[in-house]
């Protein structure tokens, strides 16, 4: 198979090191990175459950979790016409690429992608219709010091299309009464975002800090949320992505498939 086929001018297919899984990138464009491997990892998804990914990029969640779990679905959801068209190229690729592999989880028939706004996440799919929502959300507070508030790369990394607030709003709607949501997010928004969530009936259940280094302060956190959940939060061990020398960490080199 062919995988120049499904690439426009730019484009290149990066090898996702799991099940021959293989999602198309544009380096012009906002590109995945370590948080949605990690968040992928965090996640638990049981055989026969569906799965929402909000903001779904390129399509990057949905594809690592097909090969790492027995989902019945995975939608993702992207507001961006752009990322929306190459995510479901991608899509099609993989379908494509396991035609006739020994491939235990395959991507047909359980992974889509879908164009559609996080702030109507619940008008789009209804509520009460996912047991897992994940999300990779912006960071970045409002729109300051974007000077194109159009730029795919503004979109991804600041609040200019939907709000923390949102994202719990809608996720608390599609999700089933115990339905879970798992997010990575920044350490200085913590506070803030143990608050949104319990705001919307999501109880934060796990947690746990991801340093860049062993010797440096985190700078992403990784949180799992029940609807309707009991108090009490676990905080795990924190993860670290290298040595005091910068070498991968053995746990990160798993994650990755190295």
């Amino acid at each position: 198979m062919n995988k120049e086929t499904y690439l426009k001018d730019g484009e290149r297919a990066v090898d996702l090191q799991r099940s021959n899984l293989w999602i198309i990138q544009d380096p012009g464009r906002f590109c995945f990175g370590v948080d949605a491997v990690l968040l992928s990892a965090f996640c638990e998804i049981r055989a026969g459950e569906r799965c929402l990914d909000m903001g779904t990029g390129t399509g990057i969640l949905p594809l690592l979790l097909s090969a790492k779990t027995d989902a019945a679905e995975l939608v993702g959801l992207e507001i961006q016409p752009e990322s929306a068209d190459m995510a479901r190229r991608s899509v099609e690729m993989n379908i494509a690429l396991q035609e006739g592999a020994e491939t235990p989880r395959k991507v047909a028939g359980r992974v889509r992608i879908e164009q559609g706004d996080i702030c109507k996440a619940s008008g789009q799919f209804g509520r009460s219709r996912f047991d897992v929502v994940t999300c990779n959300p912006p960071y970045m507070i409002g729109g300051h010091g974007i000077v194109n508030p159009a730029d795919a790369k503004a979109i991804a990394r600041h609040e200019v299309l939907c709000t923390l607030d949102d994202v719990a709003r809608e996720a608390a709607a599609v999700l089933v009464p115990g339905g879970r949501l798992y997010m990575v997010h920044r350490p200085f928004r913590l506070a803030e975002l143990m608050t949104t969530m319990s705001r919307h009936g999501l109880e934060p259940k796990r947690l746990r800090m991801v340093h860049p280094q062993v010797d440096r302060e985190p700078n992403l956190v990784l949180i799992a949320c029940v609807r309707g959940g009991k108090s009490g939060l676990t905080v795990e061990k924190p993860l670290i992505l290298a040595d005091t020398n910068g070498e991968t960490t053995d746990e990160v080199k798993e994650l990755y498939g190295f």
